[in-house]
């Protein structure tokens, strides 16, 4: 059978099917024109499985949306401070939402992490574990006078709390594995707008700036803007000590021994600064590192006068090395040699000392022999310090010298 004879017997079946009666139909119709007729729209099953999976959309849109909130949310604002200063903001699963570096030391610290960036969505202590670490390779930790402080400010206080003791645990034990001798001083906080803008005002963390606030609390004639400019162990010190003037700071500190060294041209020769600012008199221990030798400066921390240490370095460098007997100051076997005098190694002294004669007192002078060469021994006080020396009676060349507090 043909194609086409198949669509002839299909068309013949449908006619017996369905008749044609139009003419009928439309005659039916007439009757009823102007007749309103109800239309009942049935729902069909299509439409509600429609409006059920919208509202299962819009279910998985709210839920998602919140779960995304919740998660960029900020639940703890973490800080750390040295002198650089750091802050993270975590969320309530303690991941790192960002890491910001407030200070210009704190983005050296961070140089290696993208300036922070790095640490977007790592856990917490871990990121707390990076930072502390680079805070040691940088030498801000290695003093045992140096200190890190921890601040959490979250509105959960129990919340708060736990995580001040994981964080502590950590960076314990960072230090204990470095070898690092810094304290470690911790405290939670709770929001306080004030705080918050003094803060933002001065680029320093909101931890720092309540540190600030306990010295305020203390001395208020003190500046808020000028104790900002102090480390965590410079605070921490002048608080212990009754904060009773403004110290000059390490830089300060360090830039009046160099004068005093006469090294201030010379970028070779680097400082080391540690404040002692609960010691009496409060001072500042700096160290000045050449390529001829190390040298020891204190430095009143309130005046900026150098309590004790060498003047003028170059032209020790070109002198043997005070704190080594030099191979040629051999006594005449004659018994010749030249005696410089009680008064001129008392003279020596002093000058090196940087103190005037009417400002010592206790002087004792005396001649001695060591191992064969005449030495005087010289010592004074003079402004809360004890000062020694032995001097060459020879030559007036300076064997050693020392400066300790007078207890």
């Amino acid at each position: 059978m043909t194609n086409e004879k198949m669509e002839q017997r299909l068309a013949a079946a449908l006619e017996k099917t369905v008749p044609d009666d139009v003419s009928g139909v439309l005659s039916r119709c007439e009757a009823r024109k102007g007749t309103v007729i109800n239309m009942e729209t049935k729902k069909t099953t299509k439409r509600r499985w429609t409006s059920l999976i919208a509202a299962c959309l819009a279910v998985m849109l709210l839920g998602g949306g919140l779960f995304y909130q919740r998660a960029n949310a900020v639940a703890s604002v973490v800080s750390l401070d040295v002198n650089p200063s750091i802050e993270l903001k975590v969320n309530r699963s303690e991941k790192v939402l960002v890491c910001t570096p407030l200070n210009e030391d704190a983005k050296a610290i961070l140089a290696d992490m993208g300036n922070g960036a790095d640490l977007k969505g790592a856990k917490l202590d871990v990121a707390v574990n990076a930072i502390v670490g680079s805070l040691v390779r940088n030498g801000y930790l290695d003093s045992i006078s140096s200190a890190i402080m921890i601040s959490v400010e979250d509105k959960d206080t129990a919340r708060a709390e736990k995580l001040q003791r994981e964080l502590t645990s950590a960076v314990d034990g960072v230090l204990q594995t470095s070898e690092a001798k810094a304290a470690v001083l911790t405290q939670t906080l709770t929001q306080d707008a004030a705080r918050e803008q003094q803060a933002r005002e001065n680029n320093i963390s909101t931890g720092k700036a309540a540190l600030v606030n306990c010295v305020l609390a203390i001395n208020p004639s003190l500046k808020f803007d000028a104790l900002a400019k102090l480390s965590v162990e410079e605070l921490k010190d002048l608080a212990e000590a009754g904060a009773p003037a403004m110290p000059i700071g390490k830089e300060a500190a360090a830039c009046a021994a160099e004068q005093y060294a006469g090294t201030t041209a010379l970028d070779s020769v680097t400082a080391e600064v540690d404040p002692e600012l609960d010691e009496s008199p409060a001072h500042y221990e700096v160290g000045l590192h050449a390529a001829w030798g190390e040298f020891e400066y204190l430095v009143d921390a309130y005046t900026g006068k150098v309590l004790s240490g060498q003047r003028n370095l170059l032209t020790a460098a070109s002198t043997p090395n005070e704190t080594t007997k030099p191979s040629d100051q051999k006594p005449d076997p004659s018994g010749t040699a030249q005696d410089i005098g009680h008064a001129k190694a008392k003279s020596i002294a002093l000058n090196h000392a940087g103190v005037s004669e009417n400002e010592a007192y206790d002087m004792e002078i005396e001649l001695d022999d060591e191992d064969g060469t005449l030495v005087y021994e010289v010592e004074f006080k003079s402004g809360g310090m004890e000062y020694s020396y032995e001097i060459n009676a020879a030559t007036g060349a300076i064997f050693k010298h020392e400066a300790e507090i007078d207890d």
